[in-house]
């Protein structure tokens, strides 16, 4: 069951979850993959409700966005087993079945074809409008140095050389699986 919300209702919610980590999840090739994010925004371009997500040009992840061009975002709201983010922001899905080794329950769509996550119930359906790659210049010297350390291998889960693509989801659907 989903209690359909409007998303800028849950604004606070959502936000402020974002630094601790939600998951950005994707689906291609029938294979659901869940990565944990500290980086996005919740606006509004283009008159419509946007969700973007900055994924590193070496993650799995990246794959399978630019397969699918959609993804879900999927917020704790209320309980949840804190372990779920750390496993998922420290493996990849080339390497392993996040969802299976978790036990996470996945839920069915309403739009698009990327599932929702039971565990992580604020879930927003997003399709892929606009993606841009950052351009390592524009970025000062102090970020780069901390964030793009050119010594650090694309394999790091945390900072490392691979800069990040933008993909701006205007989301289609906002709910709460119940």
């Amino acid at each position: 069951m989903k209690k359909e919300i409007e998303v800028f209702d849950y604004a606070k919610e959502i936000v402020s979850a974002i630094p601790k980590g939600v998951l950005l999840t994707t689906k291609s090739g029938g294979k659901v993959d869940t990565m944990t994010i500290g980086w996005g925004t919740l606006g509004v371009e283009w008159a419509l409700p946007i969700f973007t997500v900055f994924v590193r040009e070496g993650r799995f992840t990246r794959e399978q966005l630019d397969a699918s061009m959609e993804f879900t975002i999927n917020v704790p709201y209320g309980d949840f087993d804190k372990k779920i983010l750390g496993y998922c922001g420290t493996r990849s899905g080339r390497d392993t079945d996040k969802i299976s080794d978790l036990n996470l329950t996945l839920v069915d769509p309403e739009i698009i074809k990327t599932p929702g996550i039971k565990e992580l119930p604020l879930t927003l359906e997003c399709k892929v409008l606009y993606r841009q790659m950052q351009d390592k210049n524009a970025i000062p010297e102090f970020i780069r140095e901390k964030m793009y350390p050119e010594d650090v291998d694309s394999s790091a889960p945390g900072a490392n050389r691979d800069y990040h693509i933008a993909y701006y989801g205007q989301i289609v659907k906002a709910y709460i699986i119940q």
